[in-house]
């Protein structure tokens, strides 16, 4: 395989390798019958999808139906010119933090965590924050020399950033999931503005994350950094303290 591969010229793998299969699984506001089949095949012929097949029609009542195709695509792209913006920081695992605060710190320091706005699902602060943690990866609770607080989900955030004030955190960490209609860009929005609006933005270290949630777009919003998805407090907690000391908050 390695010696037909041009990472210069990728497309999907199915059975062998180069035959550009790919998997499509969509939901059309059409009965289910031969028509409905017939315009998820067009739709896939229409997008430059060669060969397409459905494999699957289910029934999901009035008048609505889900398909899975199959189809070849011819199009490939060059991996190897490929550049993703991501947060530039060693991880080091919960150990290397709590000697890293120690050494270069010689303070415990705050984070706190929220899941802001109207968003409910608590998820994702809790895997960073709540001392279990997710998959093996305890939480910032657990961390020696964190001093790690979760408000939990449906914080408004003009509480979130009197909290932390309170709080004198060194760092907040937002939550988002809920991404309808780009609410979660609309809230961290909000977040920055507000943080700008009272001169506290320079203040403390603002991290954003969520499975929709990417570090460029976090930049972009005004954030000093964001994690998506396969993120854990280690990559959360490397960053901060990196930054702590970088910033001459130590």
């Amino acid at each position: 395989m390695s010696n037909t591969l041009d990472l210069t010229k990728v497309k999907p793998y199915g059975d062998t390798l180069n035959d550009g299969m790919v998997q499509f699984s969509f939901t059309l506001p059409v009965p289910h019958g031969d028509e409905g089949k017939e315009a998820a095949r067009q739709l896939l012929l229409k997008m430059g999808i060669e060969e397409p097949q459905v494999v699957h029609a289910e029934d999901l009542g009035v008048g609505y139906t889900m398909f899975t195709l199959y189809g070849k695509c011819q199009h490939t792209v060059d991996y190897t010119s490929i550049h993703v913006p991501k947060v530039d920081v060693d991880i080091m695992d919960k150990y290397g933090v709590e000697d890293f605060i120690k050494e270069n710190i010689k303070r415990d320091i705050v984070i706190v965590g929220a899941c802001t706005g109207t968003d409910a699902h608590t998820v994702g602060i809790d895997a960073i924050m709540n001392m279990k943690g997710f998959a093996g990866h305890y939480g910032l609770e657990r961390y020696k020399g964190i001093e790690a607080i979760n408000l939990g989900s449906q914080v408004p955030n003009e509480e979130f950033i009197a909290k932390a004030v309170e709080l004198n955190a060194d760092a907040i960490v937002v939550s988002q999931v809920v991404t309808q209609k780009d609410v979660h860009i609309k809230n961290l929005t909000n977040l920055i503005e507000l943080l700008e609006a009272e001169g506290l933005r320079d203040k403390m270290i603002v991290i954003c994350g969520g499975p929709r949630i990417s570090h460029e777009l976090a930049k972009e919003l005004g954030f000093d950094a964001g994690f998506g998805a396969e993120t854990y407090a280690e990559h959360v907690a490397s960053f901060v303290v990196n930054e702590i000391v970088d910033k001459g908050r130590a």
